[in-house]
């Protein structure tokens, strides 16, 4: 049983958590390289959030929605 744990530790240690290790290491040499991929992420964000943004504007210059100030039909 020991050997099983051991060999989940080695899997995630060694293998898995690889490029972190590698990230780690380069942040002492470049702050903005290391963390490309938080960039990345925060564009893909702003982007999506531009989109939806423009997205929404588009149906409610439709009017599209019904907006009728009624909770439910049971009211």
């Amino acid at each position: 049983m020991k050997d099983l744990f051991e060999a989940i530790e080695d899997l995630f240690v060694n293998i898995l958590f690889a490029p972190f290790d590698a990230l780690r290491a380069l942040e002492l040499e470049s702050w903005f390289t290391a963390n490309i991929m938080s960039w990345l992420f925060t564009i893909i964000g702003l982007v999506a959030f531009v989109y939806w943004m423009l997205q929404l504007k588009k149906f409610n210059d439709n009017n599209d929605e019904d907006k009728s100030i009624s909770s439910h039909s049971f009211l």
